[in-house]
Parts: structure tokens; sequence; C-alpha cells
């Protein structure tokens, strides 16, 4: 893991006393490549015996490189697109296929998209990265050999956002997850460290994730307990658990807590006052109203651009910071490429 922190502003870590994190990809690291193949397998498998899909379908390959966090799917022209901050088409793809500057300039006459039109999605965390991939293989299949067999191209992108959301709703991901452990879940001690000094140094912290709570249970063992030692356990480390948040809800809804009793795993509905525990469900209104906080005293963490960060900063005011695990990757081709960059800047 990379030791370096890369930030675009300032914060005061004296003014923030709560520090929530994100179990998935945020707190619990993944093997993202393995464990993206396995929900691209998982996704074919469904829309072959749930969709009807060509059994060709299942000889489709795994690219993990083909896809990225911040990319756009546009369903309708069966396109993948790589824009700018400001929503302006850097790069685009036909599935598989690059297109050029002028057919782009042709389909899409601004080179701007709106990413509120209901024609595009987001690839927005690193669990999207097998969606886009799949998305982009579809189409390339549809076009050379299964116009007639294959659905259109915002069907596709509809049932594969379908299949994905089912493998995880009916555990069939998760469930290969929890029997091999070792094979997806990177255990890293330093994260542990980093967690333990923000106790020593006054701050209490909190996981918020939308994992229901024996997954949690079970990747918190494995991942945090066996690293721990100035704590007995993950209990004795966070203040609270919530699981099962149902994020972005969880951010402007008014839900209600339910006190999940660790031993038992039985829920009784919180009608007191939020104390430090385990729960499922809630509201940050609630959380941060019981616990007497102004928001920008609560910093939370997430990977999901969207449901950590853009919903939260929109609803609730709390501070964010959005963890992108691919920058190391990025960071390192830039000190490779650093020789030619001197070079071009001297013969400029």
């Amino acid at each position: 893991m990379n030791r370096q922190v890369y930030v675009n502003r300032t914060l005061n870590l004296k003014r923030i006393n709560y520090i929530g994190f994100d179990m998935d990809h945020t707190l619990v690291r993944y093997d993202s490549q393995a464990f993206e193949a396995l929900a691209h397998s998982m996704i074919v498998k469904k829309l072959v015996a749930d969709k009807d899909y060509p059994k060709e379908v299942l000889n489709l390959k795994f690219d993990f490189q083909r896809a990225v966090r911040g990319l756009v799917l546009d369903k309708t022209h069966g396109n993948v697109l790589k824009l700018s901050r400001h929503g302006a088409i850097r790069v685009s793809y036909h599935g598989l296929k690059p297109i050029d500057y002028k057919s782009q300039r042709r389909i899409y006459k601004s080179t701007y998209v709106d990413l509120s039109d209901s024609n595009y999605d987001t690839v927005d965390t690193t669990f999207s990265i097998a969606h886009a991939t799949l998305f982009a293989q579809l189409v390339d299949l549809k076009d050379k050999t299964h116009a007639e067999s294959l659905p259109d191209y915002y069907t596709m992108a509809d049932d594969v956002l379908w299949a994905l959301d089912m493998s995880h709703r009916d555990d069939s991901l998760k469930s290969v997850v929890r029997s091999r452990l070792q094979d997806f879940v990177i255990k890293d001690e330093a994260v542990v460290q980093g967690l333990e000094r923000f106790k020593a140094h006054g701050k209490k912290i909190f996981v918020l994730t939308n994992s229901y709570y024996p997954y949690c249970k079970l990747l918190l063992d494995y991942a945090i307990n066996p690293f721990l030692k100035q704590h007995k356990n993950w209990e004795e480390l966070f203040e609270f658990v919530i699981a099962a948040a149902q994020k972005p809800r969880f951010f402007y809804d008014k839900l209600n807590f339910l006190k999940i009793d660790t031993e038992s795993g039985l829920m009784t509905n919180l009608e007191s006052t939020l104390e430090p525990g385990v729960y499922q469900g809630g509201c940050a209104a609630r959380f941060t109203a019981d616990l007497h906080l102004d928001p920008n005293e609560i910093l939370y963490i997430g990977d999901h651009i969207y449901g950590d960060i853009v919903r939260l900063k929109k609803d609730c005011a709390w501070r964010t910071a959005l963890v992108v695990e691919e920058l190391e990757e990025e960071v390192r081709k830039t000190f490779e490429a650093l020789p030619y960059t001197q070079q071009i800047t001297t013969l400029m």
C-alpha cells in the first residue's frame, strides 16, 4: 500500500471529532481484479440463465484493464466515454473500438454530456468495473455476430446492471467471497495502525456501510482484529458500526436505527438517544443531532464517487474524502514518464 496521501484541498483535523469509513474498498481492501472477475462470471451466467442471452456470452473473458472508475456509459449508442471534470468528451469507444474525432462530433454534436440524462450510466465505484467491461463486450459481440439474438444497447446496459445487482442481493457473489476470503480480501496492517493512531489522538471512528451485519462482522474479524495492538477487537475500536445503511438514502432520508445485539444478531427499534454500538439503517440527520455534532466535525471516507461523496456533501454537509486507489498507478506512470517530460520541456 502506498504511504503517500494525496489531497486537492486542505483539512484541519483538529476540527474533526468523528471520522467515518465505508467498509468495502475503503476500510477493507479487496483484490479488485479477482473480485471483478468473479462478478463478471456471475453476470454472464445470469444473463444466459434469466435473460435468454446466447450461450456465446459465456465465452467472454474478463479484462480488468478495459475500464476504470469515472467512465460514462452511453446506453443509447453503445459507447463508453471518458469525460473531463466539466463533462467534455476526451476519449470515446463504441464497444471495444475507439471512435475517431469526426465520428464522435457527428454522434454528439456538442462535446459536452449532461450526466443527469437517464441515457447515461456512470462508473462510480470499483464494483462497477465488471459492469462497464461487459457492456462494452456485449456491444462488440452484437455488432459483429449477434445483431438479432442480442437486445438493443440500452436494454443490454440495464440487463447487465440488473444481473450485477441481483448477484449482490441474492448473495451468490458474497457467498463465494465468504468461503474464500484469502482470495478476495487483502489484509493490511497499516490500515489498522492508522485507525489506532486516530484513536490515540482523540478521534472517534465509526463504520458506515451498505453491507449487512453478518458480512460486515466477518470482514472486520478477518481484516481488522488480527492487527489490533491497543484494542481487544473491532467493537472496542469503533464507536459505531452502522450496517445496511442504504446509502445514499442514509444521507437524505429519515430512516430509523435498529440496534443489533452482536451476540444473538437480533435487532430492535432504537427508541432512545443514539449511543455507541452496532446498528442497522438510520440516517445522518439523527446521527449528527443525537451526538450534538456540527456537520463540519464529521469526516467520512469512502470510495463511491456518488453514493459516498456527492450526495453526502449535498445533503448533510459532512466533510468528505474519496479513496482513489487507482491514483497509485497513475503516480507511478507519471514518475516513469518524467525523463521524457523533462526532455520535451528542454526542447520546447
